[in-house]
């Protein structure tokens, strides 16, 4: 585990310093920045399976991992190619509404309870984000997949959070946590991109939420039974 911890450590460093790049605007060294920390918890994901050999659910959740990565790279592309900055951020979001998909399918074979709760809680909060959305400025193209992202990201999230709490352990819990982070981290983009000001504190805030979630989700591999 202490190679685990090592590679989070480095990761969290090198996020910090990739924060720092991007707010100081040299957004080339901020996509090399931003793809090295998302790596570090692809390696954590990796040494999982190297632990557990060829492991369906961690070969699973690996897989979304590094769509977690691209889509990291592709969404700061967008501001070092501009001209192009809507395909790009397009093409990002799509990478990490495929690695939650991937998500979903590692989870929902663990769910030991009733999925109708979950998947009605999901399609409520999903429905209420997604009127947020449509309240907002924002570009159709955006809306679109805006709403089929949330709907995943929030269906993913309700289901770790019922496998937690009908058989907690320690995969169960961190992975829901990891979720959670995750979910909360897209708030917050959402309304810091889309609402009517962006602060930089608040790319701040999702930028660190992100960035646990993944670290969680990638270290409760370990915590198998």
């Amino acid at each position: 585990m202490f190679v685990n911890y090592l590679l989070i450590l480095a990761g969290c460093v090198i996020q910090a310093l990739f924060i720092k790049t991007e707010h100081d605007e040299n957004f080339k060294k901020a996509v090399v920045l931003k793809g090295l920390a998302s790596l570090m918890f692809v390696l954590v994901g990796e040494l999982a399976w190297i632990k557990y050999g060829d492991h369906s659910l961690v070969r699973t959740i690996v897989a979304g991992l590094l769509f977690g990565m691209a889509g990291d790279i592709l969404l700061n592309l967008r501001f070092v190619y501009p001209e192009n900055g809507k395909k790009i951020f397009l093409a990002g979001i799509l990478a990490f509404l495929i690695g939650h998909i991937l998500y979903l399918k590692a989870i929902i074979p663990l769910s030991s309870g009733p999925l109708v709760p979950a998947l009605i809680g999901a399609v409520i909060a999903a429905a209420l984000l997604a009127y947020i959305f449509k309240t907002m400025e924002v570009n159709i193209a955006y809306k679109v997949f805006g709403v089929f992202y949330l709907g995943a990201v929030i269906i993913m999230t309700c289901i770790a959070i019922s496998n937690a709490v009908s058989a907690p352990d320690t995969f169960r819990v961190m992975y829901a946590a990891g979720a959670v982070f995750f979910t909360l981290s897209d708030i917050v983009l959402i309304f810091n991109t889309f609402g009517k000001t962006t602060k930089f504190s608040l790319r701040i805030t999702n930028l660190s939420l992100y960035y646990i979630g993944q670290v969680l989700i990638a270290l409760s591999l370990h915590y198998l039974g």
